[in-house]
């Protein structure tokens, strides 16, 4: 198994090559499979031979693995059949297909499903040896796992950054709290733009403005988390809230911004040069370099308590379906993706950071995530996290003013705690 302790979290090496890039380019659950494999060893023998391996890659980033794909063919004398599919559906998809037959032997995954899919028997248990993840961000790596098991490789990190149009508000400018920013959206507003916006009808990012007035989501204890005690309609998280609302109420987000659409109306006003700024992250350097937008990034705003938003840490990984009938040669295609070479390959087409260390560097995405991983909020790795998005309908009552913060935070938590119980009190 992979040892605990190795790397540091290094967020600004991650991201040292930003820069360059941006200027160059504009079986059974339980059973336990490992390998040795090394990095570009023509490896033609019989477990490859003929074979066939299933993919499922996350949509919009087949770029980043195509050439690694031909690669591992070439070596393995293997046929690798792709799928693009929704990112944070695939382990819905291989519920249903995998005992049928017709699942992926490889899927992406968001680290903080692998939890659940690990008790399902969803994914097969990986006994790598370390050499085969001296690479890989220690940090990124344990949220591969669930119960010290190990149940992926992470091939990206994420955590949510403010970008700004420069050719709307310079970098010197630029508001520094959350106030400077509702004050100086007023103006944008009055002249038919936008400041600042946030889907902060979504836990994702609201969570982070909670934190730092003492919500949480699971108590802690000397056990790990207390599930039955949700801190999201504590005094601290409903004060969050009641902050909040005044953007939704005062017309400084537009209308259209609330709910499963707000997504492309905050990205397609930033992508027109209609928003001066937008919280978002990583996975939009390319797409906003490619709309033609002149852009520069900072961290999360300053609340009106001091403190700085806090985000989440995110990480994407690849893992081997439990039903794969060639589940050693799925293992070392994962090793194949995320060996160094093909993670910074897949970073320069795809922007999204690699889950490795690079050289450092100083560019302003570099710093800003830098200054950003200061302030971050862990997401808690266990099943129950799973229930925890469903608020996500009572935070869009509260944007649209069909209920109170308490009430919806009151009612969103009894919700959770309900389906906590219903859904996970047998598997404690």
């Amino acid at each position: 198994m992979v040892k605990k302790g190795k790397k540091r979290l290094s967020l600004m090496a991650i991201v040292a090559i930003t820069l360059t890039v941006l200027v160059a380019c504009g079986g059974s659950g339980d059973d336990t499979v490992g390998t040795n494999a090394n990095d570009g060893v023509d490896d033609t023998s019989s477990e490859g031979s003929n074979s066939e391996l299933v993919f499922w890659v996350d949509e919009g980033q087949l770029a980043g693995v195509e050439v690694a794909i031909a690669e591992f063919e070439a070596m393995h004398n293997v046929t690798i059949r792709v799928e693009e599919r929704a990112f944070g559906g695939q382990l819905e998809d291989l519920r249903l297909d995998g005992p049928a037959g017709i699942g992926a032997d490889v899927v992406s995954v968001p680290s903080d499903q692998i939890p659940g899919a690990a008790i399902e028997g969803l994914l097969l248990e990986l006994d790598i040896n370390t050499t085969e993840t001296s690479h890989l961000i220690d940090t990124a790596l344990q949220a591969q796992m669930s119960d010290g098991r190990l149940f992926g490789l992470p091939y990206a990190v994420e955590t949510q950054i403010l970008f700004y149009n420069r050719d709307l508000i310079s970098s010197e400018d630029l508001p520094q709290s959350f106030d400077e920013w509702y004050e100086l959206s007023q103006e944008f507003v009055a002249n038919g733009q936008f400041g600042l916006l946030a889907l902060l009808d979504q836990i994702y990012y609201t969570f982070g403005i909670m934190a730092q007035h003492g919500g949480y989501i699971f108590a802690t204890d000397g056990d790990g988390y207390d599930v039955e005690r949700i801190g999201l309609a504590n005094a601290g998280s409903i004060a969050a809230m009641e902050y909040l609302t005044r953007f939704y109420g005062s017309g400084i987000f537009p209308a259209g911004m609330v709910g499963e659409n707000g997504i492309q109306v905050l990205d397609g006003l930033f992508e027109e040069g209609q928003a001066a700024a937008v919280i978002s992250g990583p996975w939009n350097l390319g797409r906003y370099a490619d709309a033609g937008i002149d852009y520069g990034v900072a961290p999360l705003p300053l609340l009106s308590n001091g403190n700085r938003m806090a985000s989440f840490f995110g990480v994407k990984g690849y893992s081997v379906s439990s039903f794969s009938q060639n589940q050693e040669l799925a293992i070392l295609f994962i090793e194949f993706l995320t060996n160094e070479t093909n993670s910074i390959a897949r970073y320069e087409a795809t922007l999204e950071l690699p889950a490795i260390d690079v050289p450092s560097g100083t560019n302003d995405v570099a710093l800003a995530i830098a200054e950003q991983m200061n302030h971050l909020v862990t997401m808690p790795s266990i099943p129950e996290m799973g229930e925890i998005w469903a608020i996500d309908a009572s935070l869009q009552t509260i944007a649209t003013g069909a209920a109170t913060p308490e009430n919806a935070l009151s009612e969103a938590v009894e919700h959770i705690l309900q389906q906590i119980y219903a859904n996970h009190t047998s598997q404690q």
